[in-house]
C-alpha cells in the first residue's frame, strides 16, 4: 500500500512544519529536485498553458548544472525553495554538514522556503533550520511518482481526494519525467473540475 495523503496523525505531531496552505480555495504545486533537462522545459511549458503558479524546491547541484533552466522558472512567476546541494538525507548527515549544504544552496536561490529530502530531519537540524528563518515545507498529497510499483492509473485514482489547501508534490527530475508528462495534465484537469485555483508557497 502506498500513501498519498499524509496522515493527520502525522501532521499533528510534526506540527512545526508546514503541510497545508492556508487558502482553502486554491492548491499548491510543489516540483522537487529540479531544474531537469528532461522534464523542466516542458513542465514549465504546460504550467504556462495551464496558468499554473507553482514553486520549485531546487537543489544547488543542479541549479549549477542548469543555471539557465533554474532563470527560466524565476522568470515565469515560479516561487523557489532550498532542497539541499546534494539532496542530502537529514537521518544520515551530521547537522553541521547539513546545515552547509542548506547554506550552499542559499547562495544560489534566495528564499526563505526550505524542504528536507525525503522529508527527513533531525532534531539538532531542525532547530538549527528555524534558526535560519527557515519555513519547513512539508505535502499533504504525494503523487508517488517517483515509484516505479505505482501505476499512472493509481495517481489518477487519488488525484481525485486531491482537496483545497492540499500542497502536492511532484518531481522535477529524470526519474520522474515520463509519469508526470503521463499524468499531469490531466491531474490539473481533475483539480480545474473542482473549481480549485492556484498559488506559490510563500
Amino acid at each position: 500500500m502506498f500513501l498519498f495523503r499524509v496522515p493527520y496523525l502525522i501532521q499533528f505531531l510534526f506540527g512545526k512544519r508546514q503541510w497545508k496552505g492556508d487558502d482553502l480555495s486554491c492548491v499548491y504545486f510543489t516540483f522537487d529536485d529540479g531544474p531537469d533537462l528532461r522534464s523542466t522545459e516542458w513542465l514549465l511549458d504546460l504550467l504556462n498553458k495551464e496558468n499554473i503558479p507553482s514553486t520549485f524546491f531546487c537543489l544547488g547541484s543542479q541549479i549549477e548544472k542548469h543555471p539557465e533552466l533554474y532563470d527560466d522558472i524565476i522568470k515565469k512567476g515560479h516561487a523557489v525553495g532550498n532542497h539541499t546541494y546534494h539532496h542530502e538525507k537529514g537521518s544520515k548527515t551530521s547537522t553541521k554538514n547539513y546545515i552547509s549544504s542548506v547554506q550552499k544552496t542559499d547562495a544560489l536561490v534566495h528564499s526563505n522556503l526550505f524542504r528536507p529530502p525525503y522529508g527527513r530531519l533531525t532534531k539538532n537540524q531542525m532547530i538549527s533550520l528555524k534558526k535560519m528563518d527557515k519555513k519547513i515545507v512539508m505535502w499533504s498529497w504525494n503523487s508517488q511518482d517517483y515509484n516505479k510499483n505505482v501505476s499512472s492509473e493509481s495517481i489518477l485514482k487519488n488525484a481525485k481526494l486531491i482537496k483545497g489547501g492540499d500542497i502536492l508534490l511532484f518531481h522535477n527530475n529524470s526519474k520522474s519525467a515520463k509519469t508526470i508528462k503521463q499524468c499531469l495534465p490531466e491531474v490539473i484537469r481533475i483539480i480545474k473540475e473542482k473549481n480549485l485555483k492556484f498559488k506559490t508557497l510563500s
